[in-house]
């Protein structure tokens, strides 16, 4: 398996004026295109958004994008709180944080990833719990939202502090790397670097995320994209919603575009093994009303671990209306 590097930006032409003119029906369609510089992480919880951009969707809503790839969703919230990114996935504890640095606005829940999120052990070593990692070396993203997860809520859930094992910082597409190298013992990672490491008998899976957190993962704006251009927020949201049918009504399209993106970044893995990872992910655009309780957990953990001075303001931190404006049609 060869691991290769990632470009940071990847630049996406918008549609020509003939592709517009050929009936693909935009309200935007008389105006120029505009541009949504995009953040993504190059983990499984960032390929709906690279399908998306690759659907061709956004250009049929006026719209164009620049790519900006990244390992991890905290790295894109670092660049959104820098202002170098318009829009960008993560999950609930990275957006907590990014709305704390940054003012940044969560305008959907794009998918739940609590299944992706995984524990994998070094197949050699023969462990089967979560406890048995005591005195051993966890590769994990430090700050990432897994990461922070893992810390404060799993490894203690099993009777592990810090300090009861030696947490290897590390970029979350270098660990299987790591793995098979046996410079770390175990993994906190995410689809599809776990099924890899598993399909090709490196790693055993002790397990996911799921029972202890769904992991939604919002798309977050910047508060300057917000205020200053509303309509393109709508756009971007109704391009958003056209993807999600192609994943309930054609998900091997689906697949065979995210498929691509790896074999092309030189991952040796088959179309089957991708496809269950891929299956770990539940992507359903939306607003969900009930987020508010579970945001505030969130956020009360992350004070008692002091990466935040306070708890968001909810009713600025969460704008559903732009997302009722999409499915209005508005």
């Amino acid at each position: 398996m060869t691991l290769m590097t990632l470009t940071r930006r990847q630049c996406l032409t918008a549609a020509s004026a003939g592709v517009l003119a050929a009936g693909f029906g935009t309200t935007r369609e008389a105006r120029a295109a505009e541009t949504i510089r995009q953040g993504y992480q190059t983990n499984i919880w960032g390929m709906p958004t690279y399908y998306l951009m690759k659907s061709g969707y956004l250009e049929r809503h006026g719209l164009a994008v620049e790519q900006y790839p990244v390992p991890s969703g905290n790295l894109t919230m670092q660049q959104m709180v820098a202002r170098q990114v318009d829009v960008g996935t993560y999950a609930a504890q990275s957006f907590i944080i990014g709305n704390a640095k940054g003012g940044l606005v969560a305008i959907a829940l794009i998918e739940h990833v609590g299944k992706t999120a995984r524990i994998t052990a070094r197949k050699d070593l023969n462990i089967t719990k979560v406890e048995q990692l005591r005195g051993l070396k966890i590769a994990n993203q430090t700050g990432s939202s897994v990461g922070n997860v893992f810390v404060d809520v799993i490894a203690p859930q099993h009777g592990l502090k810090k300090g009861d094992y030696q947490e290897v910082r590390m970029d979350v597409n270098n660990m299987v790397a790591a793995l098979a190298a046996k410079t770390v013992d175990a993994m906190v990672n995410v689809e599809p670097y776990n099924v890899i490491a598993v399909a090709e008998g490196i790693g055993t899976d002790l397990m996911d995320f799921s029972s202890v957190d769904p992991m939604p993962v919002f798309m977050a704006a910047t508060p300057d994209l917000v205020a200053q251009k509303p309509d393109v927020v709508v756009a971007y949201l109704k391009a958003w919603l056209d993807a999600a049918k192609d994943f309930k009504n054609n998900p091997k399209k689906v697949a065979d575009v995210i498929y691509s993106f790896y074999t092309g970044k030189g991952y040796n893995m088959s179309l089957d093994t991708f496809s269950q990872a891929l299956s770990r992910v539940e992507v359903d655009p939306g607003f969900p009303t009930d987020l508010v309780p579970y945001m505030q957990q969130q956020a009360e953990i992350l004070m008692q671990s002091k990466l935040i001075n306070a708890v968001p303001d909810w009713r600025k931190a969460l704008r559903p209306d732009f997302m009722e404006r999409a499915r209005s049609g508005a």
